[in-house]
């Protein structure tokens, strides 16, 4: 079950502690003890949103389905921003449609707590490089439409810490980018290599931007927290000028559409991304397989795409 790692207070530092005793609990899969821990820290802080979460994800676990959905929901009313990220537990008990598991507040708690081991944990953990292999996925579009390998304007969303405009360094004519973690952003203006950073929803951002005012957009590893992609697609076209490019990664999933997996990510199908991009009014140029990290060792299915306007 997903869980941001920020140290949260009750308020109460008895509360606090056993909180921390039942986290550790549940990250040695003893559900019971986490469970009972739990509701010692609610008997002291009745109020404390994670606590709630920690009994439902608990119960949730030793298979008390009702028992874990009562307290999940409690936690949700109590932080209805959800930086918790308790829709993806409701979703995953079938209490809430998969499309509306995650929220911004959560991604954005996520990645401000992860921000400052970012870079390390993606590049030698993961073995992330969704940003190298975007980068040569567009020197080959460019050589198979006959086209410099440059870039005008470009726009990078998700743009996280700053590896997608590290790999594109001295391609683009300039980069905006845009991310839902100030942390995130703090870490990327030190690259000093964007003309502007923003702090904002990625399709709201596109919603923003004049018609046909970009080269080139870029998504790396973001659509895995987005259900539909509809919206981004759209936006990403409108702002595309003619034959602008627009490049992203995806995890994989072999059905239909997409799912939410279990790793609390999104995985999308070939076949959604070709109808979607049909549909949008863009050309495939690269839809291939990829793996773009590394889960537990073994490497994660995914697809990397390049569109053409």
């Amino acid at each position: 079950m997903p869980q941001t790692t920020t140290v949260r207070t009750s308020g109460d530092y008895l509360a606090d502690r056993r909180y921390e005793y039942a986290r550790a609990a549940f990250d040695e899969r003893d559900f019971e003890a986490a469970a009972d821990l739990a509701r010692q820290v609610l008997e002291l802080a009745p109020g404390f949103a994670a606590a709630h979460a920690m009994l439902g994800r608990s119960l949730a676990e030793m298979g008390r389905r009702e028992e874990a959905l009562e307290a999940l929901r409690q936690a949700l009313a109590l932080e209805p921003g959800d930086e918790l990220g308790v829709r993806i537990d409701l979703a995953r008990l079938g209490a809430l449609p998969p499309d509306e598991a995650m929220t911004d507040g959560y991604v954005r708690a996520l990645f401000d707590d992860y921000a400052p081991k970012f870079d390390r944990h993606l590049t030698k953990s993961l073995a992330y490089r969704g940003p190298e292999l975007i980068a040569d996925a567009l020197r080959r579009a460019c050589s198979k439409r006959i086209r410099d390998y440059r870039f005008g304007p470009t726009l990078d969303l998700g743009c996280g810490t700053g590896l997608m405009a590290q790999a594109l360094d001295g391609l683009c004519a300039s980069i905006e980018g845009v991310d839902l973690s100030p942390r995130m952003l703090e870490k990327a203006a030190r690259t000093k290599l964007y003309a502007a950073l923003h702090e904002s929803e990625l399709v709201s951002f596109l919603s923003g931007r004049k018609d046909a005012e970009a080269d080139l957009v870029v998504a790396a590893d973001v659509f895995v927290y987005m259900a539909a992609l509809d919206a981004v697609f759209r936006e990403a076209h409108r702002v595309l000028g003619r034959e602008g490019l627009f490049a992203f990664t995806v995890q994989a999933h072999e059905g239909a559409d997409f799912i939410l997996g279990r790793d609390a990510r999104y995985a999308h199908s070939e076949a959604y991304l070709r109808a979607l991009a049909e549909r949008t009014g863009f050309s495939v140029a690269i839809l291939e397989p990829v793996s773009t990290r590394e889960d537990r060792g073994v490497p994660v299915p995914g697809f990397l795409a390049v569109l053409q306007r």
